[in-house]
């Protein structure tokens, strides 16, 4: 139905007058008749009346009326919320996290959510390799991901993370750490699990010069964590994971220049939900 038809035929039902109709719809009486006359083919029936008091509506036209008000009242209500979505007051967003967006993600969601509470957030774990695989896709709009990002992304770096090394508060971890590491038996992550992780604690390893044993594995960094506090062996974790560890844990940073990464948020499509999200997500790495 042309909703400029319904316009017009509730705006004469209103007025009861053909000219002044024609007068507020910006238009002449000959073309508002025509328009009537359209309307009236269309749906089969005589709307209107005409005499020298005015317009008035038929038995038709009355019954009709309510139809064409509650069609022309969804059609304003669906370009207010599109514009809404177009500015970005609304919508939602589907954001990631790996490993080292484990403290930062749900800070930098937190903050865009008290300001936007209009748009609707979904927060998932996985990978920095399934992320940018997905934001490429189309079905992530926003990941928190190891930088640098493969060609298609945007980005814009966070923070720095680092490698760090899991023991109990009471053990004491010697100076050359390196030596140390060597043949020792360690909890891991899984590498499928955290696939860039284990690049980078490899890339450590030959630059340290060591070859640790895997004493157990698991596909859980909190599993992983709670396993060195119940004393089954040192890990090496994203320093990040300092939030999450339980008290009687500390992490040791490690040495050497593949030590350490930037953390980044990184995105296909440029919008007014991504632009504001990456915003908060940069205020809160500042803080």
């Amino acid at each position: 139905m042309d909703l400029r038809l319904l316009r017009a035929f509730v705006t004469v039902a209103r007025l009861r007058n053909f000219g002044a109709a024609a007068e507020e719809l910006s238009t002449s009486q000959p073309a508002l008749t025509k328009q009537m006359q359209v309307l009236e083919r269309k749906v089969g029936s005589v709307l209107f009346t005409r005499g020298r008091h005015g317009a008035r509506l038929t038995p038709a036209g009355e019954l009709l009326l309510p139809d064409a008000l509650q069609l022309l009242e969804r059609s304003e209500a669906f370009d207010r919320r599109a514009a809404r979505v177009a500015a970005g007051d609304e919508g939602s967003l589907a954001i990631g996290f790996g490993m080292s967006g484990i403290e930062i993600a749900p800070r930098a969601v937190a903050l865009f959510r008290s300001r936007w509470p209009g748009v609707s957030v979904s927060l998932d774990d996985m990978s920095s390799t399934v992320q940018c695989e997905r934001l490429l896709a189309g079905s992530l709009q926003i990941g928190f991901v190891r930088l640098p990002v493969p060609a298609g992304l945007e980005h814009l770096r966070l923070r720095r993370d680092r490698l760090a090394l899991a023991v109990p508060s009471a053990l004491d971890v010697p100076r050359d750490v390196g030596q140390w590491l060597d043949g020792r038996p360690l909890v891991r992550l899984t590498p499928s699990r955290g696939p860039g992780l284990t690049a980078q604690i490899h890339g450590l390893y030959a630059e340290l010069g060591c070859h640790p044993t895997v004493l157990q594995e698991s596909a859980d960094l909190q599993t992983v964590l709670a396993l060195v506090a119940a004393g089954a062996g040192p890990a090496v974790v994203p320093q990040s994971a300092e939030r999450i560890a339980p008290p009687e844990l500390r992490l040791v940073p490690l040495p050497g220049r593949a030590a350490t990464w930037w953390i980044g948020a990184a995105w296909a499509t440029r919008t007014p939900l991504t632009e504001r999200f990456v915003k908060a997500a940069a205020e809160v790495a500042r803080s």
